[in-house]
């Protein structure tokens, strides 16, 4: 045994001092679009070792009161080729609670490393497994309140382990839920796992979390959690854990697209297909090169304009907001420090792009579901993948609004189901599709002599109730409607009948 702990000292040893880690990078993508959301950081200690596994690393560095001196090797490494690679989008970076108890931790270490490397705080999200709150509470809370304080963002990892559950969520309000693979695996073949999953959506819908699903391994996984309305997620399916960072395939996102508008194609609360191009509005790109001075200047020249579109080699490949302009001019050193550079070094390389042809009611579902800090940041919208325009937040919800007014109009006002204009769209759309579909005509035997003798009002109620058991019944991306007296038609895509 002992010679066993010597070989542990001293390749834990040789670790430290060389900083003999390798970082690999999984991504995170949306499960609307397929784009990159970001990347989950990984540390692996030396190939064909004893503590090559991050989970032995980790432990024995816990056990010997050097977890803090590991933990600053992996998160500088991870920075550091993060920058190196240029990832774009978040960051997810796995903390240890435990290392605030280290008497060698020093706070603020992060962001000397976001500042040489160049990186916002908003960018970076710390990753805290659930199960330290068992383990550790009060260090698990305050591991929270150091990094949210400094603007940073926390994901709660391993959520549905077996371990604390919901309790920890609604106590530390995190913005993202990073669901347990567990949860994952086979979750198209186990419908209690769907419906977990299902009400942890609505209730980080409601919360304005986001929910990433962990390991992937199966289309089938995939697919069902798109169904179900996970925003994002990573795992073998998507794209191993690597060195070098790689784009989505191709045909990846061919497939997350195709189930998407499978999904939207029939969809029981869907307001209209007026696509977004028809409240889009032009909005000048700069050059990526552009002095932040001078964009300074063009925005204060200008009350009305949202920010800009940025472009290099006339490709689309940021975004500033007239709010994030200000920001960084807003501190005390933030003339002097961004004056002199380019607009590129402070443009957001992660926002929101549409189809010109996505539906409004589409594109305002995924608008409200961004990350908060980010919630009313304009939209920007491509057509045969060239820049089209933009829409503000404000334009979107008013067009909404005025959609959903309209949409009301032509419900049943007995069972407040869709009438027969809405109806007829719905199948006109199934025709035009060409979705392998099912389809139900559903009347009630012998409605009239009930009528006549319950009368009006038992009638009315017998409609009403069989208008919500069609709700309950109905697949979550069915669509039902109401012909008229005790009329009803449903439809279901075959797939997920």
């Amino acid at each position: 045994m002992a010679i066993l702990e010597d070989v542990y000292q001293d390749l834990f040893s040789y670790i430290i001092d060389e900083k003999a880690i390798e970082t690999v990078f999984q991504p995170i993508i949306s499960l609307q679009t397929g784009q990159i959301y970001g990347y989950e950081a990984l540390t692996r200690g030396p190939s064909n070792t004893v503590l090559y596994n991050p989970e032995n690393l980790f432990d024995y560095a816990l056990k010997n009161g050097k977890l803090w001196e590991l933990e600053n090797i992996c998160r500088a490494n991870a920075l550091k080729r993060a920058y190196e690679l240029q990832a774009e989008g978040k960051l997810f970076l796995n903390v240890n609670p435990n290392i605030m108890n280290d008497p060698k931790f020093k706070q603020g270490f992060t962001k000397e490393f976001l500042s040489l490397f160049q990186m916002d705080s908003d960018s970076i999200v710390f990753e805290i497994t659930e199960r330290e709150a068992i383990n550790n509470l009060k260090d698990f809370i305050n591991t929270i309140d150091h990094y949210k304080k400094q603007y940073y963002q926390i994901a709660i990892d391993d959520v549905g382990s077996g371990y604390s559950g919901l309790n920890i969520i609604t106590d530390v309000r995190p913005h993202y839920i990073k669901l347990d693979m567990k949860l994952t695996r086979n979750i198209n073949k186990d419908r209690t796992k769907q419906l977990l999953v299902r009400s942890l959506c609505e209730f980080a819908n409601y919360s304005q979390i986001h929910i990433i699903a962990e390991g992937i391994e199966t289309m089938e996984e995939l697919q069902t959690l798109i169904d179900i309305g996970v925003h994002f997620g990573q795992g073998y399916y998507i794209q191993k854990p690597n060195s070098m960072l790689f784009p989505v395939r191709s045909e990846l996102i061919s497939i997350i697209k195709k189930d998407n508008n499978r999904k939207n194609s029939i969809i029981s609360n869907r307001i209209t297909d007026t696509s977004i191009e028809h409240i889009a509005t032009p909005l000048h790109m700069i050059s990526s090169d552009m002095p932040i001075s001078k964009v300074s200047k063009l925005m204060d020249s200008n009350d009305s304009l949202p920010g800009f579109c940025i472009k290099e080699n006339n490709k689309l490949i940021g975004v500033i907001t007239r709010n994030k302009l200000h920001l960084k001019f807003s501190g005390p050193y933030g003339f002097s420090l961004y004056n002199k550079k380019p607009i590129s070094a402070i443009m957001s390389r992660q926002f929101m792009k549409v189809d010109a042809g996505t539906a409004i009611d589409v594109v305002a579902k995924i608008a409200m579901k961004r990350d908060p800090l980010h919630l009313y940041d304009f939209i920007t919208i491509t057509k045969d993948e060239y820049y089209f325009g933009i829409v503000t937040v404000k334009d979107l919800l008013e067009k909404s609004m005025q959609l959903e007014i309209d949409y009301a109009k032509h419900l049943n006002p007995l069972s407040e189901l869709p009438g027969n204009i809405i109806i007829e769209q719905q199948l006109q759309k199934c025709i035009e599709d060409n979705n392998e579909l099912i389809v139900l005509y559903l009347d009630i035997d012998n409605f009239k002599p009930y009528n006549d003798v319950y009368g009006f009002e038992k009638g009315d109620k017998v409609i009403t109730d069989l208008a919500k058991i069609l709700e309950n019944i109905c697949p979550p991306n069915g669509f039902i409607g109401h012909i008229g007296g005790d009329d009803f038609i449903l439809i279901t895509d075959v797939a997920r009948s």
